[in-house]
């Protein structure tokens, strides 16, 4: 629109023109209505009941805390709904007591006398309706801009403006091109996209929770289904929600193509690593629960996100790996096909030790060990003759890599030093002989006669 064009200069005045007498006649009507007879006396009745229903919150609020406390056996969302209930005590009383005050002068005196607390006591029941509502919307900002988007228009349904409201609200509006956007459209785009984001987190929520406890489907499989389901709900709700406001997806359509065009050349890394974590998930090369060593990094998964994995080592460390790291470099996956591992231990006895004695102690120092498992029986090879020792290697079996590798080890060792402490084994250590240049031959000691 050319701003210096007569004609749209004439329009935008008649337009602002149009809102003013709207906003006039609005006012006038919520004023004309609040000074009808009775109205005070109504409004001064509601303050009287209001103040009764908060010192009757303030005194019956301890006393249910106190029961809810004993409430031991109580399931969460039972516990959460009563918490709900109780933060919203006043206002449940508030309203119990004005239906109470509404029926008893509606038959002492004329309904007209009444109307003001009917709206008051219908205005508390949609609140306490849209509050409890409301809280299966997880995001704060999100949660807040649906109440009150709801809390307004329910106000102005119940007081009779909302055609008003709606008329100014369309009014209010600019042209971008060929596109009209007004703040209704505004409004009605942030409430019905908050409360369809809200129903596809809530149904994501619990269609995970139920695949989770599905044990038939592999843990990979099912971080798979539980994200493809959260983004074919979530890009429904948001597409739907365009669509019900009467945004033009064409364009949209188009805008995307332009996007995604520039987002494959700039985001390749994260584009990899999204197609990574496909892959990971599709192939069930790891699953949460495995333990894996990459490069320096052990440790067992965590979790698998579409972007990376999550590995938690012995020291309480989370590495966040990413996706294309584990498709691209080598993975030790010490769980992939069964949980058995097995292990090697290095040492040396001296040599007038017996080496058929020293392996059978050494295999049964490895059975000894808790963890050590039994049906893969240690085993105990020489594999060499040092300068001072004979050299052995033990390796016998766990099934249990999460529960640590250094630490097994070290159990082993101990193992073997006791056994060989108690059958006279001993463990020998390098001796060098050192001797000095230019130092005159010791003579060998004479015995005199």
């Amino acid at each position: 629109m050319n701003p210096t064009d007569p004609a749209s200069v004439l329009t935008d005045s008649a337009a602002l023109t149009e809102l003013t007498t709207g906003l006039t006649a609005w006012a006038g009507s919520i004023m004309s209505a609040l000074l009808r007879p009775w109205v005070g006396y109504q409004l001064l009745i509601a303050l009287s009941v209001f103040a009764v229903a908060h010192g009757l919150a303030a005194l019956i609020r301890p006393r249910v805390h106190e029961w809810l406390r004993e409430r031991e056996g109580w399931p969460k969302y039972r516990l959460r709904t009563a918490l709900v209930v109780i933060r919203r005590l006043r206002m449940v009383i508030f309203v119990i007591l004005l239906s109470i005050v509404v029926l008893v002068m509606r038959e002492v005196t004329w309904p007209s006398r009444s109307f003001v607390l009917v709206v008051l006591r219908d205005l508390g029941v949609a609140w306490l309706i849209i509050a409890f509502a409301t809280r299966l919307i997880g995001n704060a900002l999100l949660r807040a801009i649906v109440r009150y988007g709801a809390w307004i228009w329910v106000t102005l349904s119940i007081l009779g403006f909302w055609d008003e409201a709606q008329t100014v609200l369309d009014q209010a509006a600019i042209s971008i091109g060929e596109t009209r956007l007004s703040a209704l459209m505004v409004i009605q785009a942030f409430v019905i996209l908050g409360v369809l984001i809200a129903g596809a987190r809530f149904l994501s929520t619990t269609t995970s929770a139920t695949i989770r406890r599905n044990k038939e489907i592999s843990p990979s499989m099912q971080v798979l289904a539980v994200k493809f389901l959260q983004v074919l709900l979530y890009g429904a709700a948001f597409f739907i929600g365009l669509k019900l406001v009467g945004f033009d997806l064409t364009g949209l359509a188009v805008l995307s193509g332009a996007i995604g065009v520039g987002l494959g050349f700039g985001l390749q890394k994260v584009v990899s690593n999204l197609v990574s974590g496909i892959i990971i998930l599709l192939d069930k090369s790891i699953k949460p629960g495995d333990v894996i060593s990459l490069g320096e990094t052990f440790g067992w998964i965590n979790s698998l996100g579409a972007r990376y994995v999550s590995v938690v080592t012995r020291d309480g460390r989370e590495y966040l790996i990413p996706n294309e790291d584990l498709i691209t470099g080598q993975v030790v996956n010490w769980s992939h096909s069964d949980d058995f591992v097995r292990l090697d231990i290095f040492f040396g006895t001296a040599y007038h030790d017996d080496p058929h004695k020293v392996r059978q102690i050494a295999v049964d120092a490895a059975k000894s060990v808790d963890r050590v498992l039994s049906f893969k029986a240690p085993v105990c090879h020489i594999v060499g003759f040092g300068d001072s020792s004979v050299d052995y290697i033990l390796r016998f079996w766990i099934r249990d890599p999460t529960g640590g590798l250094t630490n097994i080890r070290g159990n082993v060792y101990l193992a073997l030093w006791d056994a060989f402490q108690e059958h006279g084994i001993s463990i020998p250590f390098p001796q060098r002989e050192v001797r000095m240049l230019g130092e005159p031959e010791a003579k060998p000691a004479t015995v005199p006669d």
